[in-house]
């Protein structure tokens, strides 16, 4: 269980470039501050993943993430309020070119996680800003749903280490959203957390 220290503790970690092993509502995540290249290139390094890989721009809050992205369209826009927070990560039109370092050779698509900060998470809800985050395994390796199964030099290497016990363990869903707007098509790229057929009600009724 996190509280509000530990919350605190996260929040200026990220906030002077530092890289954290952090939980998330699905696994285990590093996460640093998106538009610091120095902390992205050391989140990658961790991991042994090759840079420019895209990686998701996570918020705490959705009302944070809708104000950061108010070029969102409204359909999309509706089918994300029904969807977040959740353990979902949505590939969105990026026409803005927002939070760059996180989108890799796509400038034009950014990966959107809101995670769903239950029990023993909640705290997390206080961080104002949004940080980069990518599962905390090596790149290919086994998602981590306890502190113990992230690998022991991605520990030593962060900054800042948060144990809040066992998570539920399955990654998060991602879907493609990137058509939605035009045409409604929508596609799951990784079979995660939120059932596809989740996704299939929500985006009827948007």
């Amino acid at each position: 269980m996190l509280g509000p220290s530990d919350a605190e503790t996260f929040a200026r970690c990220i906030t002077v470039g530092g890289v954290a092993v952090f939980p998330a509502d699905t696994v285990y995540g590093l996460a640093c501050e998106p538009d610091t290249r120095d902390a992205v290139e050391r989140l990658y390094a961790l991991k042994g993943r090759r840079p420019g890989k895209p990686a998701a721009v996570m918020f705490f809050d959705p009302e944070l993430a809708f104000a950061a992205l108010p070029e969102l369209e409204p359909r999309t826009r509706a089918l994300l309020e029904r969807l977040l927070p959740g353990g979902i990560t949505a590939l969105l039109p990026n026409p803005l070119r927002r939070y760059p370092l996180a989108c890799g050779p796509d400038p034009h698509t950014l990966g959107l996680r809101v995670p769903a900060l239950g029990p023993g998470l909640d705290a997390l809800s206080e961080m104002r800003w949004p940080v980069m985050q990518s599962s905390a395994n090596l790149a290919g390796g086994m998602d981590a749903h306890r502190l113990e199964e992230v690998p022991e030099a991605i520990r030593r290497g962060a900054d800042l280490v948060l144990d809040a016990g066992e998570l539920a363990g399955t990654p998060s869903t991602v879907v493609d959203l990137r058509r939605f707007e035009l045409d409604g098509m929508w596609a799951v790229l990784r079979q995660g957390a939120v059932p596809e057929r989740d996704i299939e009600l929500a985006a009827a009724d948007a």
